[in-house]
């Protein structure tokens, strides 16, 4: 299994901290997210149908109706290399690992690129995965140049695979819009700007054909009952979204100059989190860790991944252990 972010427990076991006294900024997820309210009983107690109205809040909110509800993003991210016979695959490089172990697996070749790798290599690839905004350094693609790509790639009966898991809070920047396109997908997930993680709730959006074989592979029922009650009424407050975009913004530019005054100048990043190379970043985490603030740490390129503190006291602790770590 590859290393992601989380794992409390972990830490708790190998620092010798309290689960409870951890200070997570690991994940990139959003620490004030949407406040799920009780669950009623028949959410749990009934097998999940598909007429309770979350793929009319899903469209609503995505803007298109192309898409197939999964457990979580990661289920389309293992399932798409196994609908392509063996192809050569182009992967943005330093991203989210479990796109390229994916193709790897079902026995395609890959090609690992940098953002500036991409353009020339275009031509000589069946499909380009890449995350938009990326993650871990918070690159964000232009629209124009990633429908070239599609486009490019299209033309021979490639895919463009956009990860979207940072993008709810910039919109404006999404390819969904252009869903419906054979050869383009995006995939969504509920468990960044939403907060919502532990729901495994993604969505794959593509051109019909796509999200047949994507629905046969999966099975009946991909998202559980309580899940799909979450996720509908989370999709369809529009008014919480607003106040949320706006109180990210505000928190990413103040995380960012947190780690300015510590010394740490962020090399990228999104409203989620932020970025920062630093031939210090293992022992930045070390120190930080024992201290009880767990971050990501990369070791290629050596650097860290800064998420959001939620609450004022925890703002006030990651700055107090930033000055503590100051070399």
């Amino acid at each position: 299994m590859l290393e992601h972010g989380g794992g409390i427990l972990a830490a708790s076991r190998r620092f010798g901290i309290a689960p409870g006294d951890w200070l997570d900024l690991s994940t990139g997820i959003n620490p004030l997210g949407w406040p799920v309210p009780a669950i009623p009983a028949p959410a749990w107690q009934r097998l999940p149908e598909h007429e309770d109205g979350l793929l009319e809040a899903t469209a609503a909110y995505f803007g298109t109706d192309l898409l197939l509800p999964v457990a979580g993003s990661q289920a389309a991210i293992q399932i798409l290399p196994q609908l392509r016979p063996p192809a050569q695959i182009g992967v943005l490089t330093p991203a989210y690992a479990e796109h390229a172990r994916a193709w790897q697996r079902q026995g395609h070749t890959l090609h690992l690129l940098s953002a500036a790798e991409i353009g020339p290599r275009i031509d000589g690839l069946d499909v380009l995965v890449l995350c938009n905004p990326n993650n871990p350094t918070g690159h964000l693609f232009d629209r124009t140049q990633l429908l070239h790509w599609h486009q490019r790639l299209a033309a021979h009966g490639g895919w463009l695979v956009v990860d979207e898991a940072f993008m709810d809070a910039t919109p404006e920047h999404s390819l969904l819009s252009h869903v419906g396109a054979p050869g383009l997908i995006v995939l969504r997930s509920l468990g960044k700007f939403f907060g919502l993680a532990g729901a495994r709730v993604g969505f794959a959006a593509a051109w019909p054909e796509l999200l047949e074989a994507l629905a046969e592979t999966l099975g009946p029922w991909p998202l559980s009952g309580p899940a799909r009650w979450v996720s509908m009424r989370a999709l369809s407050d529009s008014v919480w979204q607003v106040q949320a975009r706006d109180r990210l913004r505000i928190d990413a530019a103040r995380l960012a100059m947190l780690l300015v005054r510590a010394g740490l100048q962020p090399s990228g990043g999104t409203a989620l989190f932020q970025w920062v190379k630093t031939g210090r970043a293992a022992s930045l985490h070390e120190s930080l860790a024992r201290q009880g603030i767990l971050t990501r740490h990369f070791p290629s390129p050596m650097s860290l991944r800064f998420g959001l503190p939620g609450h004022e006291t925890e703002w006030i602790r990651l700055g107090v252990a930033l000055a503590d770590c100051r070399p």
